[in-house]
């Protein structure tokens, strides 16, 4: 089973629980054992695949379909380098406010910066919750930059910042978005990545919203490039 079933599986069954709960609470005098007897009366339309009918689960068995969302090495491997890979941006972001020649290519980068410092601060917060940043994973933004660097799809390297940061006005804008292109290119397949091989809910959020988010840009960004 796909993780967003398994996700709207979770939802079903837990928001079905709640009703149970309530119930329970209201009936008086059967508490447990009413709510019991009613969560076992209850079903959950759960969607199938592509081709295939929907099926009905108990409340039970939703819950065991659901399944267990901790955090494996790819959601962390993931959270690691997007959060370097999302800085990178904020410093090219960070040369087209002083050096864009186009406003539209300065707006663009305003809001590439909006969407993303929060975005860095989110995926902070869940290395946070859940033990800090694993080592052999990743690193905390002082280790090799150019090892982890080298494993993220779509980072411009020291030559091309370097050069980015000489740029101005309609050179920097044509170098601004080929590089910014990329960039999005590689975080969408990061991110699909995580989709594929992660495990935790809230990391499959977070990495569709940067596909949706960054593809949408990339969008943007084609249609200012000459």
């Amino acid at each position: 089973m796909k993780r967003s079933r398994r996700v709207a599986l979770a939802i079903v069954a837990a928001a079905t629980a709640a009703v149970l709960g309530a119930g329970g609470c209201s009936a008086g005098g059967g508490g447990a054992t009413d709510a019991a007897a009613g969560d076992a009366g209850q079903r959950v339309i759960a969607p199938g695949k592509p081709g295939e009918p929907a099926r009905t689960l108990s409340a039970d068995e939703a819950r065991k379909e659901a399944g267990d969302d901790s955090p494996n090495s790819a959601d962390f491997a993931y959270v690691q380098m997007m959060i370097e890979h999302h800085r990178q941006a904020l410093v090219m972001t960070a040369l087209a406010k002083k050096h864009a020649g186009a406003a539209s290519v300065k707006r663009l980068a305003d809001r590439i910066d909006a969407a993303q410092r929060p975005e860095i601060d989110a995926m902070k917060g869940w290395l946070t919750g859940h033990g800090g940043p694993r080592e052999q994973q990743g690193h905390d933004g002082h280790g090799d930059r150019g090892e982890h660097s080298a494993a993220m799809p779509g980072m411009a390297t020291e030559a091309q910042l370097d050069n980015l940061r000489e740029a101005r006005g309609k050179g920097f804008d044509e170098l601004f978005l080929t590089l910014m292109i990329t960039h999005h290119q590689g975080a969408v397949t990061m991110a699909t990545d995580a989709l594929s091989d992660g495990n935790n809910v809230r990391v499959e959020e977070m990495a569709t919203d940067v596909i949706a988010q960054q593809t949408a840009e990339i969008g943007r960004m084609r249609k200012l490039t000459p």
